[in-house]
């Protein structure tokens, strides 16, 4: 099964979330992502064999999920993967922590993940054009509380995410 960490918004903020992709929308067009997806990756593990789910969520329990907040007020576009997304101007010190104690518990269970630096973003929309300018947005204040382990399932109208199991700290 594909299988990822995730901060996994609120309510609130992902109806935030969802106003900005509509927004960045009007002005790149592109398929926007079902705000029932909308998440920020923090390590991405790709297929793993059912036996090692527990192996998983092993390592994660070694790593104390902090509360601190994440300000979302950077949107953006990377022309390479035509992708418009929010984005953190600031990533908070516990974020940073955070994703580096679970990168390296998952390193030391011998559990492979893309080890691309963290980039503290959500996808809003794919295939989208590039904007002439993108409009300034509200910031979105989310109060982070821990993480979650995700579940991609591959669907003919695209991915759906599973929540498998939930860290709060």
């Amino acid at each position: 099964m594909r299988l990822f960490f995730a901060l996994w918004p609120d309510d609130e903020v992902r109806a935030r979330l969802a106003h900005w992709s509509r927004e960045l929308h009007a002005v790149c067009g592109g398929r926007p992502t079902r705000p029932e997806n909308l998440h920020v990756t923090l390590a991405f593990l790709g297929n793993v064999e059912e036996a090692r789910v527990a192996e998983v969520e092993r390592a994660a329990s070694e790593v104390a999920p902090r509360l601190s907040s994440l300000v979302l007020d950077q949107p953006g576009y990377w022309k390479h993967k035509r992708i418009a997304w929010a984005g953190a101007s600031v990533v908070p010190p516990g974020l940073e922590a955070l994703v580096s104690e679970l990168r390296g518990a998952l390193a030391k269970s011998q559990i492979t993940f893309d080890a691309k630096s963290f980039v503290s973003h959500v996808t809003l929309l794919r295939q989208a054009g590039e904007p002439k300018a993108i409009p300034a947005l509200a910031p979105i204040e989310w109060g982070l509380d821990g993480f979650a382990l995700v579940r991609s399932v591959t669907l003919p109208r695209g991915a759906r995410y599973e929540i498998r199991k939930t860290w709060k700290g």
